[in-house]
C-alpha cells in the first residue's frame, strides 16, 4: 500500500465523489436535524446555566467561580437548602465545599468534592457546570490537583430533556451516514460505472483503493459527529478521551461501509439494504429515548459502544475509568471487521467486474 497512491486517490474523491447526494446528505441532513431539535426543544435559547454552592470553609473557589460569565453562581447556607434547591430545578448543580477545602486543595491531597444534579437539567448546562469548577479549582491550586467530582441526582432522574435524549440518535445518524453510506456508495459506484476495472490495471492496488475510500468515511463520520456536538454545545470536559472515541467510532462504521461497498453490486440495492438493517443500527439510541428500557438490551448492538462512551463523556462528565470497557469492545470490533474486510475480498472473486 501506497501513502502518495492512496492520497492521490482519496483526493480523486473528494473532487468528485462530494457533488454526490449521499455525500450532501451526509453533511446537510445531521445538521438539519439537530438544528430542527434545538430550535423545538429551545437548547438555542436556553439559559446560563446556574450553579449553587454551599461554602462551609470561605473558600475562594465561590469568587472564581463567580467570574465566569457562562453559569450563574447563587450560594446557600445549609447543605439541606442546596439540596432543596437543586431538588426543585433552581439550580442545575450544587456543590458542598467543606470547610478545610482551599487548604486541602493547596496542599494536594486526594479531594472528593460531592455535587448534586438535577435531573431535568441540561447536559450542556452539567457539562459547563463541570468543566467551570475544574476551572476553578486548578486555578486555585495553581496545578492539577487529585479532586473528584461525585455527582447525586435529585428530583425526577427519568425526567431527561429531549435534547438530550434525541442527542445519541442525531450523533449516530451523522456517524453512520458519512461513515457506512459514503464509502459504500463510492465502491458501488465505482463498480455500476466500471471506473473500479480502469483503477485496477493502473499502479494502485486494492488496498490503495479500499483505504482511500475508507479514509474518506472515517473523515466525513468523524468531522460531522464533532459538529453536532459543538451544535449542541455537548463536547464535555475530556476532549482528547472524546476525539479518541469519535475516531474508533468512524472507523468502525467505515470498515462495516467497505464490506457492504464490497459484497452490494448497485445503489438501489445498497439503499435497501441499509433500510433492512437500520433498526440494528439505531436500536441502541431507543435506550436513551426511553431511559425505562434495561440497558444492556442496547449491549447486544455493536454501535452501542460507539454511542454509550460519547454520551458517557459529553453528558456525564465520566473519565476513563467510566468507559475503558466499552471503548476496549470498540476497538476489538474494529479489529474484527478489518478481518472481514480481507475475507470478504478474498473470496468475492468478481469485486472489480
Amino acid at each position: 500500500m501506497s501513502v502518495r497512491r492512496v492520497a492521490i486517490l482519496l483526493g480523486k474523491d473528494f473532487k468528485y465523489g462530494s457533488k454526490g447526494f449521499v455525500f450532501i446528505m451526509a453533511i446537510v441532513a445531521p445538521i438539519l436535524i439537530s438544528l430542527v431539535l434545538n430550535l423545538v426543544f429551545g437548547t438555542f435559547f436556553s439559559q446560563t446555566a446556574k450553579l449553587g454552592i454551599n461554602d462551609q470553609g470561605d473558600s475562594r473557589l465561590v469568587d472564581l467561580v463567580s467570574a465566569s460569565d457562562s453559569v450563574q453562581t447563587r450560594t446557600y447556607a445549609s447543605a439541606d437548602d442546596l439540596k432543596k434547591a437543586v431538588e426543585s430545578g433552581a439550580v442545575d448543580m450544587g456543590v458542598a465545599l467543606p470547610e478545610n477545602f482551599d487548604e486541602d486543595v493547596l496542599s494536594g491531597n486526594s479531594i472528593v468534592l460531592p455535587a448534586y444534579v438535577w435531573g431535568e437539567s441540561l447536559a450542556k448546562n452539567r457539562g459547563i457546570l463541570l468543566a467551570t469548577v475544574n476551572s476553578a479549582v486548578r486555578q486555585l491550586a495553581g496545578q492539577e490537583v487529585p479532586v473528584h467530582i461525585e455527582t447525586t441526582t435529585l428530583g425526577d432522574a427519568q425526567s431527561v430533556p429531549w435534547s438530550d435524549r434525541l442527542l445519541p440518535f442525531v450523533l449516530l445518524y451523522a456517524v453512520t451516514i458519512g461513515g457506512i453510506m459514503v464509502p459504500a456508495s463510492l465502491m458501488v459506484d465505482e463498480k455500476q460505472k466500471r471506473t473500479l476495472t480502469a483503477l485496477a490495471i493502473t499502479p494502485a492496488t486494492l488496498g490503495d483503493i479500499l483505504a482511500a475510500k475508507g479514509l474518506m468515511g472515517v473523515i466525513l463520520a468523524l468531522v460531522m459527529s464533532i459538529v453536532i456536538l459543538l451544535m449542541n454545545q455537548a463536547f464535555g470536559v475530556q476532549t482528547g478521551l472524546l476525539m479518541i472515541v469519535l475516531g474508533l467510532g468512524a472507523v468502525l462504521a467505515a470498515l462495516f461501509g467497505l464490506v457492504l461497498g464490497v459484497l452490494i453490486k448497485d445503489i438501489t440495492t445498497l439503499f435497501a439494504t441499509i433500510k433492512g438493517i437500520g433498526i440494528l443500527l439505531y436500536a441502541p439510541v431507543f435506550v436513551y429515548m426511553f431511559p425505562q428500557i434495561p440497558q444492556w438490551i442496547g449491549k447486544i448492538f455493536p454501535t452501542y459502544y460507539i454511542v454509550q462512551p460519547v454520551v458517557e463523556i459529553s453528558q456525564q462528565g465520566g473519565s476513563w475509568s467510566a468507559i475503558a470497557t466499552d471503548v476496549f469492545i470498540l476497538i476489538g470490533l474494529d479489529l474484527i471487521l478489518v478481518g472481514v474486510v480481507v475475507f470478504v475480498l478474498r473470496r468475492t472473486k468478481q469485486f472489480a467486474i
